[in-house]
């Protein structure tokens, strides 16, 4: 038993020899020694890991540097005894903390996912005596039972296969079932998907039977080390989260550093220290946007709504705008690309070849969907609502569907034609045949290798009737085998011939010889209709598709051109010839390729590193058990909701309702809109608050006492916060789907927001001034504080418009095409209004009412800003066109 702890190489090793490392025999183990090797192994379950709780979840939302400087904020608006700002800025933070709980509530289920893709039940030999047991009571060793239907409880060496298939597709990504054998495999560094002797924990048997010794159970299966990959990897940093942090620094010192001039100034100046700390505090509370972390949130989960109802469920909120910044998206091919679904799309019969939809008028084709129909073990299901279920081996099912397509539908067949005997497939002759009536006599149906087929072939049917097999046509038959072996599709040749009566014991040798060649069928996963134009418009909007799957290279070659993806041969390269590049050689040509074949989930995680290492973002899209790791490791996650397993959607960060490839652009476009929108709001709300910190700093430099703390936070909270968020459901602008995605390290800054943030925050604050300096110069300082506080919050709504967009004129966008924005307005300002209209609630602020006269210096002064801002944007439009002249 100590080669458990260090495992052989199973593969590579004869039946015999497998029994041997394991310490057991064919008969399987006695009960003490199962008992004994429990106790080493432990159960044959994936750990789940540690869970989070909803409290370490919602804690883990205070560890934000916005939400920590608020709350300091809120401890010194405490201290000073301004009990009004401190449970303002609490009542912000603990609505944000809630809202981001909610969100992500659904916790990491990816293992709990992992642990339940086994079937509760297996058979299993001991003692030479067969039982059926709990899958967690088998240990290494176990000699296990298979048959179609079962699944795969465990890693596990065959020692016996009679026609078995077992579907891989969650594991390695390959459509096809596999045919496995029990012969040793000599290449010691085989993908797993080339093991045919191994079947795999989490895979689910087609066909046949067979019996098989446990290698490896629990976390030591190649599903447990994906869960256990899964645990230990760290959770990569949204774009988003990396610039709000980014801006959270330059905004606390900032705010220091003006804070600490304040106080040193006053004081130079000779005035009271307690004063001028109370002053400097007050100044670092309005430079501190205490709605934007809700502002965020909200826009978030409204962008999460939007993109649920088109079909793309975000479980972070965080992700949702990371898709707007990809510049790589990894693309698993089976069921995301593609289908999921063999589909005939070629036949060669009556001498001809022919697309699937084509065939005779004359029904001189008749045998050979006959043979499709009924020379096969699928099981037709007719459910309650009237619709047909086939279930079976996927190319059984593609070959049942084109004959019933055709009007040769299999369970009326198999009623028509009983079969009478049958030659099962095996891996030697790679044929099947059966026997079915037919009238008073027999008929023997093949299919199988088409070469393999042919040479058990004398005749061939062609229109005019059944004609010699000369050498020409043996030839034209192995060109249409060889052309659409060159497109990648899978061909079956099929067969037949009339007998008189079954013979005494049914062989090859009596059955498949002296056959009429009746027809050629080539099958492929084919792409998604949608997928195709999908891919043309990532490539449109500068980001690179990359196919990763476990299937063969020609298939992913075929499928990768017809999309676009590939376009040169050079572009593709397999799991094996990856394992020889080294990594600092593979991060510099990762650019190289585009395709990636017969690989493991290993290599998948190692080509999305080799992209984030040259700075990219990377989106992983998945449906399989194989595609966790990387999903979990990009920078966003996309799970197919329908085809994927509970393990992918559960490590995404999105999971496509539809598993339509065409959904990703839309959250594509979606990611980009709400970024653009949120830097929006950003540049709204600090703007905004550099315009308080203006007012503020310029008024208390000039020893002017123009607004007090509440004044800050009313401002901050109401006429900030609905514009903020009406700016966050702004509409894409036209050209979002044809710029090239941002850079990873672009500033959240560039593109002119912050000049825009910092000249514009600065005209606000001397606007403001200039209402205060006339209500002081002509009323009275009540009058002028009072002017100063409904300027300051209706300028903000003013400038609303203007962020709209930074190029285009308010006027060329049209004033009327937000309506949230116009509502968002007219409440805002109903707010700040009804504070200097409503009388008790004058005292509470401290204001005045205020004449007509007033009211219009301060609807002058507060849309002022509009003309002045448009001017801006119509020169920076003419610098561009101008630079855009020089350049070309």
């Amino acid at each position: 038993m100590e080669n458990l702890k260090n495992p052989p190489l199973y593969h590579t090793m004869e039946p015999s020899e497998v029994l041997k490392a394991l310490e057991t025999k064919s008969s399987g183990l006695s009960e003490n020694e199962v008992l004994r090797r429990r106790a080493v192994y432990g159960q044959n379950e994936l750990d789940e890991g540690k869970r989070k709780t909803v409290w370490s979840m919602f804690l883990e939302q205070f560890k934000d540097l916005m939400v920590i400087i608020l709350l300091v904020a809120a401890a010194i608006s405490g201290f000073m005894k301004e009990l009004t700002d401190t449970f303002i800025i609490l009542i912000v933070v603990l609505i944000n903390a809630i809202l981001g709980v909610v969100q992500e509530s659904k916790a990491e289920k990816a293992l709990a996912a992992l642990k339940k893709m086994s079937s509760p039940y297996v058979k299993v030999k001991r003692n030479d005596e067969t039982y059926q047991i709990r899958t967690e009571e088998l240990v290494p060793g176990d000699v296990v039972l298979l048959e179609a239907g079962d699944f795969v409880p465990a890693d596990l060496r065959l020692l016996e296969s009679v026609s078995l298939k077992i579907e891989e597709a969650a594991l390695t990504g390959e459509s096809v079932a596999v045919e496995k054998m029990t012969a040793a495999i000599p290449e010691a560094d085989m993908v797993i998907g080339d093991r045919k002797n191994m079947a795999f924990s989490g895979s689910s048997v087609t066909y046949g039977r067979g019996t098989g010794v446990i290698t490896a159970t629990g976390m030591k299966t190649e599903v447990g080390k994906i869960a256990a990959h899964i645990a230990s990897h760290e959770t990569q940093e949204t774009p988003l989260q990396k610039k709000l942090a980014e801006m959270s620094k330059y905004l606390t010192v900032g705010i220091i550093i003006v804070s600490v001039i304040i106080f040193i100034a006053g004081v130079v100046q000779g005035r009271n220290g307690l004063e001028m700390f109370l002053i400097a505090v007050s100044l670092a509370v309005a430079a501190i946007p205490e709605g934007l972390p809700a502002v965020i949130t909200i826009v978030l989960a409204l962008g999460v709504q939007k993109m649920a109802k088109r079909n793309a469920i975000v479980r972070k909120l965080d992700a949702v705008e990371t898709l707007g910044s990809t510049e790589i998206i990894c693309s698993d091919k089976t069921g995301t690309l593609t289908q999921n679904k063999m589909t005939v799309q070629e036949i060669y019969v009556n001498g001809m070849n022919l697309a699937a939809a084509d065939r005779a008028a004359d029904h001189s084709d008749e045998a050979f969907f006959q043979i499709l129909a009924l020379c096969n073990d699928c099981r037709i299901k007719r459910t309650g609502d009237g619709q047909v279920e086939v279930q079976g081996d996927p190319t059984e099912v593609a070959l049942v569907q084109y004959a019933a397509d055709a009007e040769y539908p299999k369970d009326q067949l198999d009623n028509s034609y009983r079969r009478r005997s049958e030659l099962p497939f095996d891996s030697e002759r790679k044929l099947m045949s059966t026997v079915n009536q037919l009238g008073d006599g027999l008929r023997v149906m093949t299919k199988g290798a088409p070469d393999l087929l042919l040479e058990r072939c004398n005749r061939m049917l062609l229109p005019e009737g059944i004609v010699p097999l000369t050498d020409e046509k043996r030839q034209a038959i192995r060109d249409a085998n060889r052309i659409m072996a060159g497109k990648a599709l899978r061909v079956l040749g099929t067969a037949w011939k009339d007998i008189a009566q079954l013979p005494e014991r049914p062989s090859t040798d009596n059955l498949e010889q002296e056959l009429i060649f009746a027809g050629l069928v080539g099958m492929i996963d084919p792409p998604r209709p949608e997928a195709r134009a999908a891919v043309a418009v990532c490539r449109k909007a500068g980001i690179r598709p990359i196919m990763i799957t476990g299937d063969h290279r020609d298939t992913a070659a075929a499928i990768a051109k017809d999309l676009g993806i590939l376009t040169e041969e050079s572009g593709i390269i397999t799991g094996s010839e990856l394992n020889l590049i080294p990594d600092d050689q593979f991060n510099e040509q990762i650019s190289r390729y585009s395709v990636y074949a017969r690989v493991s989930p290993e290599h998948k995680v190692r080509i999305v590193k080799a992209w984030q290492n040259k700075g990219k973002i990377v989106a992983m899209t998945g449906d399989g058990v194989n595609d966790a790791p990387a999903l979990k490791t990009s920078d966003i996650g996309v799970g197919m909701g329908i085809t994927g397993t509970d393990v992918a959607k559960g490590v995404s960060n999105m999971v496509l309702a539809d598993d339509n490839f065409a959904t990703i652009i839309i959250a594509v476009e979606e990611g980009r809109k709400i970024y653009s929108n949120i830097r929006k709001s950003i540049q709204f709300l600090l703007s905004s608050n550099l315009g308080e910190v203006v007012t503020l700093f310029l008024g208390t430099m000039l020893n002017w006492t123009v607004l007090l703390p509440i004044h800050i936070l009313w401002v901050n909270l109401v006429t900030d916060t609905f514009p903020a968020l009406a700016l966050g459901v702004e509409k894409a602008e036209q050209d979002v789907m044809t710029q090239p995605p941002r850079k990873a390290g672009a500033s959240f800054f560039a593109d002119r927001v912050g000049v825009n943030i910092i000249y514009q925050g600065i005209l606000k604050g001397l606007i403001t001034l200039g209402a205060y300096f006339i209500g002081i110069t002509y009323y009275s300082h009540e009058i002028a504080t009072t002017m100063t506080f409904a300027t300051l919050g209706l300028i903000q709504l003013t400038h609303s418009f203007n962020v709209r967009s930074n190029t285009k004129s308010l006027f060329q966008l049209g004033i009327g095409t937000n309506g949230y924005l116009i509502v968002a307005n007219l409440v805002s300002a109903l707010l700040q209004v009804s504070v200097i209209l409503i009388p008790f609630l004058n005292d509470l602020f401290k204001v005045e009412q205020l004449n007509l006269t007033q009211w219009l210096i301060v609807i002058l002064a507060s849309f002022s800003i509009i003309p002045i801002v448009e001017a801006v944007k119509w020169f920076e439009r003419r610098l561009d066109e101008g630079k855009q002249i020089v350049e070309s």
